[in-house]
């Protein structure tokens, strides 16, 4: 789970990064907001903090409680990024002006720091 996860999160990285290069910006929001939730969930796997369904909520709420205040894996800076990322990215698919270029930077820019951290964590074991 923790290999394919992290499949999803890169993949979802790089097609965050297509569509900026391409003025796409609520499509680039919306994958790096994924791209940041599966890392989180193959953050969450690493450590076998599983559950059958993954739904948005639980995993913002696991990361944070278990990965940032209790075990302190991730720094507290990491804190607000998935709800914060969720957030703008409903912007993106739900309102009808969308999100700036500058928005849509800051959001692959906390995705591309999530990934980072979390293969940093892992030892670069994957």
């Amino acid at each position: 789970m923790v290999i394919e996860f992290m499949g999803k999160a890169q993949a979802n990285l790089a097609a965050a990064r297509i569509c900026l290069e391409n003025n796409l910006y609520d499509a680039s929001a919306n994958r790096s907001y994924y791209a940041a939730f599966q890392i989180a969930v193959a953050a969450l796997a690493y450590r076998n903090i599983l559950k059958d369904r993954l739904d948005h909520k639980w995993v913002q709420a696991q990361f944070n409680e278990k990965l940032i205040k209790r075990e302190k894996v991730y720094s507290g800076k990491l804190k607000t990024y998935l709800a914060d990322m969720q957030t703008v990215r409903n912007e993106a698919d739900y309102k009808p002006n969308g999100i700036s270029k500058r928005l849509a930077v800051k959001q692959m820019n906390r995705a591309e720091e999530m990934i980072r951290l979390v293969a940093e964590e892992m030892n670069g074991q994957f």
